[in-house]
């Protein structure tokens, strides 16, 4: 019975395995066939080559630019960069000022739109919101209208008329909620109405005759006269303690800028002077809304976080609503509650309750106001998908740049190395696959053909799991992560090693061949995966605590590593249970890498039966030479 039972959990190990391999396999495949994917793994820059950008700091009046903003905006592109995966991306700078930027391969849109637009993040008040006439015009059968009614199910997807906008919310800090430490609901859109207090689900959605106009987020309106948007702006500034006259000599100013804005023409925003300490007209991202911003009140420099994910109900479990986790620095919470203060008091004057975040001139968001937030945690909620909702909290969580930049220059670079030192590293890895594989030969002989096997097996994970990586993850194989790999093959063949030298060490001390594998797996499997702990560990550390491409190295190193415990346990210990059992194996052949007389096994005084001799509970053929030949005398005799 016992036998059986190993010889079906051997296979069922097997099995187990295939369906990985064939499950990477069929992933790489789809991804090639109806995704960006290939069925080679992405090179990085020293061997595939690139694309380098230069960004230049755009400076406003008399701003300079010193060597630590320099060094700050190294350090956030390079963030946006890796925010997917080991990009193997090299940012350096240049003459003091300028950022030089090598993307291997070709960047996608999406890479290209974010270093083209490393501006500062900054968050102003909202004076004016409305339809832009252009954009209006612009989109077929499209009129501007003079309010927009919230729909019943929230939609990711811009329309000719804006949707309604985010607004701010919070729960009373004696509530519930807030007692248990769960992330204030901060920035709650008219579309996605605050969880129900009882159940945690969503209430029914706001509909046009539902709430009152201080519970939804305003539509932008048609856009106003240049005098009406004087008036409304020099009233927003009143609001944070302008002098009129002041405020009335930068109100005229961004009126006319406002009333010659064309969002739907190219380049809109290329033109405008983003300042500050100054009001702004400029843009939503959908470029058909158009606003009057008041000075920058918070820097982005003060977000601390920003991720994204479904916003916990009152008791803690996830709701259906997707919402964007934001919380400030200490030096950022006070101002974020000087700034909800103030708007808060403003409700019902809408836009006056609102603020923006602004992203190299253009509006990302502009929630409303509904509550005091002074933890500077806050919940930004709206007509938000789970791909949109994580773009947002990229876009705030990498874009404080200190400083604004402007691509210059975009050229195609060659490989640093190229196919010539590639193929020596890939030689360098065969010469030490076919000596690991000699010696195994040679020490274990037949045995040692699962040695080759299982670097074979290993071989094959390690290729698709580093293709399926490159596309899900933006993985890049660089020359380090190829000697990454090349190490990798010491650190398997000595999981091997110790695995069969503890099979036979207990031959050595009479075991039957079938006790041996099992014994000898009890004590192997625990250095194999203490060593292989050791060997992950220093990976991640040195995956975390490095840059450029010793990360790559260190991410191929703990992969293989990961891959080598997957070998051992689903290939290797059950190819050689099941071997065990054969004739030329179990029966200690001189081929086989386990013949009792060339290991030196002991004579063994354990007899049983008939003549058998083995451990407690163990299948009993004769294991060794020696109590062969004792036996067989004593027949005799």
């Amino acid at each position: 019975m016992a036998r059986s039972s190993t010889k079906k959990s051997a296979r069922r190990s097997l099995f187990a395995l295939l369906v990985i391999i064939i499950g990477l396999g069929a992933l790489a495949a789809g991804l090639t066939k109806w995704g960006d994917g290939s069925m080679t793994p992405r090179l990085g820059l020293d061997l595939e080559g690139g694309t380098e950008l230069v960004l230049q700091p755009q400076l406003v009046g008399t701003q300079t630019i010193s060597e630590g903003q320099v060094n700050r905006a190294v350090d956030i592109i390079r963030q946006r960069i890796d925010a997917n995966g080991v990009s193997e991306a090299e940012i350096t700078t240049q003459g003091g000022k300028n950022i030089v930027v090598s993307i291997p391969g070709s960047p996608t849109a999406e890479q290209l739109d974010a270093l083209k637009k490393p501006s500062q993040l900054r968050f102003r008040a909202v004076y004016v919101q409305a339809l832009d006439q252009h954009a209006a015009q612009a989109t077929p059968g499209g009129t501007p209208s003079g309010g927009a009614t919230p729909s019943a199910t929230p939609s990711g997807t811009p329309s000719g008329t804006a949707a309604p906008k985010p607004t701010v919310s919070s729960t009373p800090s004696t509530s519930a909620t807030a007692q248990n430490g769960v992330v204030p609901d901060a920035l709650r859109a008219a579309t996605t109405p605050a969880p129900s207090a009882t159940s945690g689900t969503p209430a029914p959605k706001a509909t046009a005759t539902a709430p009152a106009p201080a519970q939804t987020a305003p539509a932008p309106t048609p856009a106003q006269t240049e005098a009406a948007i004087k008036d409304q702006t020099v009233k927003g500034l009143l609001t944070i303690g302008w002098d009129k006259a002041k405020a009335e000599a930068a109100a005229t100013k961004v009126a006319k800028a406002y009333t010659a804005l064309n969002c739907a023409a190219p380049g809109a925003l290329d033109k405008i002077v983003d300042d500050p300490s100054q009001p702004l007209a400029t843009c939503g991202e959908d470029r058909a809304t158009k606003y009057v911003l008041g000075p920058s009140e918070i820097d982005g420099s003060e977000i601390a976080d920003a991720s994204s994910g479904y916003q916990p109900g009152p008791n803690g479990q996830p709701t259906s609503i997707v919402e964007v986790a934001l919380s400030f620095k200490d030096s950022g919470k006070a101002k974020f509650a000087a700034v909800t203060k103030r708007l808060f008091g403003l409700q019902g004057q809408p836009p006056l309750d609102q603020f923006a975040v602004v992203l190299d001139k253009s509006v990302i968001t502009a929630p409303q106001a509904r509550a005091v937030i002074t933890d500077g945690r806050a919940s930004i909620t709206g007509s938000f998908t789970i791909d949109s909702a994580k773009q947002l909290a990229d876009q705030l969580k990498f874009g404080a740049l200190p400083i604004s930049f402007a691509l210059q220059t975009q050229d195609n670079i060659t490989p640093q190395l190229g196919e010539e030192q590639l193929r020596i590293g890939l030689l360098a890895g065969f010469i030490g696959l076919l000596l690991v594989v000699v010696y195994s030969l040679f020490q274990y002989r037949a045995l040692g053909l699962v040695t080759v096997a299982s670097l074979l097996v290993a071989s094959v994970i390690t290729y698709l799991a580093v293709t399926v990586l490159g596309t899900t993850h933006g993985f890049r194989l660089t020359m380090a992560g190829v000697t990454g790999l090349i190490v990798a093959i010491g650190v398997t063949a000595d999981s091997f090693i110790v695995y069969f030298e503890r099979i036979r060490d207990e031959v050595r001390d009479g075991r039957p061949l079938v006790a041996a594998v099992e014994t000898g797996w009890k004590r192997a499997r625990r250095t194999i995966i203490a060593a292989d702990a050791v060997n992950f560990i220093a990976a991640l550390v040195l995956y975390l605590l490095a840059s450029s491409n010793v990360r790559g190295f260190a991410f191929t190193l703990g992969l293989t590593t990961l891959i080598d415990l997957l070998v051992v346990m689903l290939f290797t210990h059950p190819a050689v249970q099941l071997l065990a059992r054969t004739k030329f194996f179990g029966g200690g052949h001189k081929w086989s890498g386990l013949d009792p007389q060339r290991l030196g096994a002991k004579e063994s005084v354990r007899y049983r039966g008939r003549g058998q001799f083995g451990a407690p509970g163990a299948q009993r053929p004769p294991a060794t030479v020696g109590s062969a030949r004792l036996a067989e005398g004593k027949a005799q005799a």
